[in-house]
């Protein structure tokens, strides 16, 4: 499968739903192996939460470790408060407070960046659950005190074909399922995916909570999950490009080995890079760099762009021959020439942002530079081998670069 497909949002979101009914579909089956083997079985959520723990710190992905560690809490809470039918004592109490603080907890980790567990913003985090903990013993101790119960608010209504949880819940879990999924269908990041998985998966457990081993069943889903996602992550880092954020050369040999009849390759290469690299510094360049790839993103066609090397880059149009990719590589080219980038003065930064606002507002407009593309390119309409195309399309390059710069070329 080709890796661009696994890293996509759509298979990110449909991923662990499709999961999902699998179980529910299977659930007598998952129920009897669970039986079967249930000291493993029990105990399994522990070990996989504790993995991702270690390989959050490992990866510097802390704020996965940081999902798992509320989902360990959560597991833990579950197997040593929650075994008691939700019709006994305050276990359904319990259970609420539990499926209204984990989402929140999931959530409260974006305001961190990822590090190591033995970051500040880690430590942060564990005294935000540790805070989350707290508010729900004292509500929990406030109902016992004062003898209220649920009957005695409307809120609470419970529809018993639907869920032993309050239905008011329910829906706040499906509004925080399709938010995580929307962060998932739009960012498309391993931390969207992680945190939609989990809040999906626990909230399953919460509605379904009256259905033997559902917890044992779908927490060691999430942690297989999590594994999964940090797995991905130091993938990633090696088919993405680090400086611009657009896939590399690694993720396009992917990419070309899963091609279909018709496809286009075009290769592009920054004019004058080097000299304009050697006036301006290599700060400078990279800003450059960055641009063209941010530019590369707008390209329209259904294009995949990568990083081939250096200042060149590669664009794949699928299902398209070369007269079908012009005019996209064409506007791709003349957006890159019309834009202006202003050029940084890392030596006269200022100290703080009141010093920088003060410059910007009594500075003339700041010194700007245009650069061009050349761009080659090739497609399969006589030869399918994508390293026969990709060879024609470095030559159009070629062509373009000795024809004058700043023009797309199409292999002869």
């Amino acid at each position: 499968m080709s890796f661009s497909i696994v890293t996509s949002s759509w298979f990110r979101f449909s991923f662990p739903l499709g999961l999902l009914l699998l179980i529910a579909f299977g659930i007598d089956n998952v129920t009897a192996l669970i039986s079967a083997n249930e000291s493993i079985s029990i105990n399994l959520p522990y070990v996989l939460f504790t993995a991702t723990i270690v390989l959050g710190h490992v990866f510097k992905q802390s704020r996965c470790a940081m999902v798992g560690t509320a989902m360990l809490v959560t597991y833990w809470i579950i197997q040593n408060s929650l075994q008691s039918p939700l019709s006994t004592g305050t276990t359904l109490l319990e259970l609420s407070l539990l499926a209204f603080s984990l989402p929140a907890a999931c959530l409260a980790i974006y305001p961190f960046k990822d590090n190591t567990i033995r970051s500040k913003g880690f430590a942060s985090y564990l005294a935000i659950l540790v805070l989350f903990v707290i508010w729900s013993q004292l509500t929990l101790n406030y109902v016992v005190d004062t003898g209220a119960n649920q009957q005695d608010y409307a809120l609470l209504y419970v529809a018993p074909e639907v869920s032993r949880l309050p239905l008011v819940l329910v829906l706040y879990l499906t509004a925080v399922v399709l938010s995580c999924a929307i962060a998932v269908l739009k960012f498309n990041q391993i931390i969207d995916a992680a945190v939609y998985s989990s809040v999906l998966i626990a909230s399953s457990t919460f509605v379904f909570f009256h259905v033997s081993y559902i917890s044992s069943a779908l927490f060691s889903l999430s942690g297989i999950l999590l594994l999964i996602y940090l797995m991905s992550a130091s993938y990633e880092l090696a088919f993405n490009d680090r400086l611009t954020g657009i896939p590399g050369r690694l993720a396009l040999e992917s990419d070309l080995k899963h091609l279909g009849r018709k496809y286009s390759l075009a290769m592009l290469d920054i004019d004058h890079f080097k000299a304009f690299n050697d006036t301006y510094g290599h700060d400078t360049g990279d800003d450059v760099l960055k641009l063209v790839a941010s530019k590369l993103r707008e390209v329209g066609g259904n294009a995949r762009v990568y990083r081939y090397g250096g200042e060149e880059f590669t664009v794949l149009f699928k299902g398209k021959f070369a007269d079908d990719a012009w005019d996209h590589l064409e506007e791709l080219r003349i957006s890159i020439e019309e834009y202006e980038l202003a050029l940084r003065n890392m030596g006269a930064r200022p100290k703080d942002n009141k010093e920088g606002s003060k410059k910007r507002n009594n500075s003339k407009k700041s010194d700007t530079v245009s650069l061009t593309i050349s761009i080659g390119v090739a497609d399969s309409y006589e030869a399918r081998d994508t390293a026969v195309v990709l060879k024609a399309a470095d030559q159009a390059l070629y062509k373009a670069k000795q024809t004058g710069r700043n023009r797309v070329v199409a292999a002869q």
